[in-house]
């Protein structure tokens, strides 16, 4: 079991948004077509966090032309690149499964307009932009030193 733990808080991603139910999100996913990679925004109110470590995950909802569409994304997920909260919800429960029945004005969460949660709100955004910057100079410096292994290459073989 040992074993395990220690494979999986290798895999565990170190700064993972401070996101609760409730809040309304915006999920920057890495999506794979082929040969090209994008990157989706996903923005909807987080219904319910389930599970804890590694295997944790939340669930994003949003109305798509009328219709209620919900994702699951992984915490811990490689494509899940950031997490924005872009409106702390105050909601007294820890899975508001409750908002599918409603329709309009009734699926409104109130907002959470205390010090503290505008706080957390700025803290995690400026978090979130802090690593997503990080994460493109790193990329970029890799995409540096696989150009130049390239260029040298092709001066081997003139």
């Amino acid at each position: 079991m040992d074993l395990i733990k220690t494979i999986e808080e290798q895999q565990k991603k170190a700064n993972v948004a401070d996101f609760r139910v409730g809040d309304t999100v915006k999920v920057h996913f890495e999506i794979i077509e082929g040969k090209t990679k994008r990157i989706q925004i996903y923005e909807g109110l987080v219904i319910c966090i389930k599970n804890s470590g590694i295997r944790q995950t939340f669930t994003v909802r949003k109305l798509s032309y009328g219709v209620g569409v919900e994702r699951v994304f992984p915490v811990n997920s490689p494509r899940v690149m950031k997490v924005e909260i872009v409106r702390p919800g105050k909601v007294r429960r820890s899975k508001i499964y409750y908002v599918r029945d409603k329709i309009g004005k009734a699926a409104k969460i109130k907002e959470d307009l205390t010090p503290k949660a505008k706080a957390r709100v700025s803290a995690s955004n400026a978090q979130a932009k802090a690593n997503s910057q990080a994460e493109e100079a790193l990329k970029a410096e890799i995409k540096a030193e696989v150009a130049a292994e390239a260029a040298a290459n092709k001066a081997k073989k003139k």
